[in-house]
């Protein structure tokens, strides 16, 4: 079953910006020139280009008041009504992760990264948390809770693992840096410390995804696998503070050993039982999430290899825009591919191939990098050398398009440009995924949960 993520549609978003610092490298690159020698460029320029343009998102395009990340950007101008200033957790939490890589790479100085994550993590510290978790939404001017429901008007355990993913990166990134830093790292620790993780799994055997203080578990959520949120069961079996039991993970998201199967899609196996209807596979996004800081590379815990199973949700994506079942135009494996949750023709949708719309998101391609590099920098060169300012624009790729339907947006989401910048990373230096794993509570939920990696020490 798709759960709400994937099919709520109204958000407003404002497009100005946070004000950064004059000297930021981006202000020398020319937005708008997509095709400048895109065809010839080294891998490294390509990538670069890429990672340093959807970056600016959570810079210039962030929240003034919070930092954090507006849940959408229309370039075009048009939005709903009165939401110009709504944050998403759950994709400030990828910005975040977004800004460690900008620090390592020079796209901004490491002063400037330490004095914007220290504006946010004093943000994070004030506004409403619910028994430690925080909301999917906020008015980032107000500080005050925006209910993503009618009854999910309280913490978002899902959302919140997203964020303290981040959280536990940057206190490892700054930990051992100058009194500034430490001190960082130290805030960033006690926000990590204080979400509790037990209380969401209203005393059964799993994590319910929603709780408020009007509804309690009314929204009645269970979270199990397979889909984006295996990380929300690694963080809460590591916290030092409140922590779940193995049988919360083995009952719960593995479903007592039934998240395994054998079922095989374009002759490939799917390794996982996805959170879909019998024979299908969810959008691609379920492989990117959960796998931002936490290294899929020969992960196995008692029941599934997950490395194996994310790269598998790729080739399988690949597979299918190779055979275009429909023959929609710009499909192919070094052409268009990749399907997930984002902006469609008619709205918002989570696309797969069961659920095709013509409708390709570059998301699902980018973060899909580690797994699938050549088809994914492939992509990456066609839409440079095809596309050009159709698809690409202020913050870097657009959010989505269908070159079927000549169908060519101006928006973007968070929660799609987040991974972009942190999967190149992770496919080019392993940053965050080193930064995530090395955490000392992260080694002990994984252990204490079962799982095998070689970079379980």
């Amino acid at each position: 079953m798709i759960n709400l993520r994937t099919i709520t549609t109204t958000i407003l978003i404002s497009t100005s910006c946070f004000i950064s610092c004059q000297n930021n490298k981006q202000n020398n690159i020319n937005a708008s020139n997509t095709t400048q020698d895109s065809s010839i460029l080294s891998e490294d320029s390509l990538l670069n280009k890429i990672q340093q343009h959807t970056f600016q998102y959570f810079w210039d395009g962030a929240e003034p008041t919070s930092g954090l990340a507006r849940e959408r950007i229309h370039l075009d101008g048009v939005y709903p009504e009165n939401d110009q200033n709504v944050i998403t957790i759950g994709g400030s939490g990828f910005g975040i992760m977004g800004i460690v890589v900008a620090m390592e790479r020079g796209y901004i100085t490491k002063e400037q990264g330490v004095e914007r994550l220290s504006h946010i993590m004093n943000y994070l510290g004030k506004i409403p948390r619910f028994k430690g978790a925080w909301s999917h939404w906020y008015h980032g001017d107000k500080g005050t809770v925006k209910a993503f429901s009618e009854k999910d008007n309280g913490g978002d355990i899902v959302e919140t693992a997203f964020l303290a993913q981040a959280l536990l990166v940057v206190r490892e990134y700054l930990k051992d840096g100058n009194e500034q830093e430490v001190q960082l790292a130290k805030k960033t620790d006690e926000l990590w410390k204080g979400i509790d993780w037990n209380h969401y799994t209203d005393n059964k055997n799993v994590l319910f995804w929603h709780w408020s203080p009007s509804h309690n578990f009314g929204m009645n959520h269970p979270i199990q696998g397979f889909d984006e949120c295996l990380i929300s069961y690694i963080l809460a079996a590591s916290s030092p503070t409140y922590p779940i039991d193995a049988e919360v993970y083995d009952h719960g998201w593995a479903r007592d050993g039934k998240i395994k199967s054998d079922a095989v899609k374009f002759d490939i196996p799917t390794i996982v039982k996805h959170n879909a209807k019998p024979g299908e596979v969810g959008p691609l996004f379920w492989a990117h999430y959960s796998f931002l800081g936490l290294n899929p590379t020969g992960l196995k815990d008692p029941y599934v290899d997950y490395g194996q199973a994310v790269i598998n949700h790729s080739k399988i994506n690949i597979a299918y825009a190779e055979k275009n079942p429909n023959q929609f135009k710009g499909y192919g494996a070094k052409k268009g591919w990749g399907l997930t949750a984002s902006y469609t023709i008619d709205g918002y949708n989570a696309h797969h191939p069961d659920n095709d719309k013509s409708v390709i998101s570059p998301t699902a391609a980018l973060s899909s990098m580690p797994y699938t590099p050549g088809e994914s920098l492939d992509f990456a060169r066609y839409l440079f050398s095809n596309l050009g300012d159709k698809t690409w624009g202020k913050y870097g790729f657009y959010d989505a398009y269908s070159e079927t339907e000549q169908w060519f947006p101006q928006r973007y989401l968070a929660i799609d440009q987040g991974p972009i910048v942190v999967m190149i990373e992770n496919y080019r230096t392993g940053l965050i995924w080193n930064l995530f794993m090395q955490a000392p509570e992260i080694q002990h939920g994984l252990k204490k949960l079962g799982f095998h990696s070689p970079h379980i020490k």
